[in-house]
């Protein structure tokens, strides 16, 4: 089940502007806290108001027949394949069961869907769960209908400290009309789906949007010890031609690496494994370029080997180290 986390990308976090716009309750700890990226924490002494701080959703004790709800708001339309429902932190105040709906309505205004959200068509993405306290449950969806809204049902109260939906986003065709866009983005669908070695930090941190906030939150390979360089493999979600490229190593200091390449293929039916093998004979799309630390470099088409549509991308890290952001600005072309 993780290996399917690994190949898909957690289409609910908030780093992509989901967000909660309706709960029933969130006496304990905001709805919002649950979409959060980080994994969550347990700190011992600390206290607001309402009782002990808990970094997740956490309603109060129902003392009635029903139980709570919130509606999710996805930043970008998805579609999902598996859940992951985690209660760390919950142990006398978890939920004993979950449910997990979805619906398509993309021209929908916040205040339409929370006033009268049983006007929409919901489809069961997760049908009765039990859950268990402290705890990282996978799920299967039953769906993978492209949607913009979940329901989360917990029963009959408790507290989840993150939810993950993980999916695939759906290309929006509104930027095939976009020139100089940045075609590896997170938000247009491009994921990270095999990296050689991500020791101290995932490949898939380097598609990110916004501006990195450490070392951790990029791409780092172990320190090698032997000869040969490290690599990773970014799928585009739909062919683009690349005009420039941008590659940072804010925060890489002492732990850059020397130089960077990156090969590139136009792949129509593959799979990730086939990738794997296949890259060994990938065209280059801009040979070996020397790195400096802890900066943006910049790289214009006259570093271009060519400009042909591409779907695959195969950055090289010469010997290994870090780089925070990766930016491959061009054109997406219709097949």
């Amino acid at each position: 089940m993780n290996d399917r986390h690994n190949e898909m990308m957690d289409v609910a976090s908030s780093d992509l502007g989901t967000k909660v716009i309706y709960t029933t309750d969130e006496f304990f700890a905001d709805a919002n806290r649950m979409l959060e990226p980080t994994e969550a924490v347990f700190i011992h002494d600390k206290y607001d108001d309402h009782g002990h701080w808990m970094d997740g959703w956490e309603t109060q004790r129902r003392r009635d027949s029903g139980n709570d709800h919130c509606i999710i708001k996805l930043g970008l339309l998805s579609q999902i394949h598996a859940f992951q429902i985690d209660t760390s932190h919950f142990k006398g105040n978890f939920p004993p069961a979950i449910t997990i709906q979805g619906c398509y309505a993309p021209e929908t205004t916040d205040e339409e869907m929370i006033q009268n959200p049983q006007t929409f068509e919901w489809v069961n993405l997760l049908n009765h769960q039990d859950l268990k306290g402290d705890t990282k449950h996978d799920f299967l969806s039953h769906n993978s209908e492209k949607v913009t809204h979940l329901r989360v049902d917990i029963f009959p109260d408790g507290g989840i400290a993150r939810l993950r939906a993980f999916g695939h986003i759906s290309f929006d065709e509104k930027l095939y009309e976009e020139t100089n866009i940045n075609v590896i983005s997170r938000l247009s669908g491009a994921r990270a789906i095999y990296a050689n070695n991500e020791f101290f930090g995932q490949l898939k941190n380097i598609l990110l949007t916004k501006e990195a906030i450490n070392m951790g939150d990029g791409w780092e390979t172990r320190r090698r010890r032997e000869p040969g360089y490290d690599w990773g493999i970014i799928e585009l979600s739909n062919p683009a031609i690349v005009d420039n490229i941008m590659i940072d190593t804010n925060f890489f200091k002492g732990n850059f690496p020397e130089y960077f390449s990156i090969c590139s293929a136009y792949i129509e039916n593959t799979t990730h494994t086939a990738v794997v093998t296949q890259s060994m004979f990938w065209e280059e799309l801009i040979p070996k370029q020397k790195l400096q630390m802890n900066q943006k470099h910049y790289y214009d088409k006259t570093f271009l080997l060519h400009n042909k549509p591409i779907t695959h991308i195969r950055i090289n890290i010469f010997p290994d180290g870090g780089i925070s952001r990766l930016r491959l600005y061009g054109q997406f072309i219709k097949e």
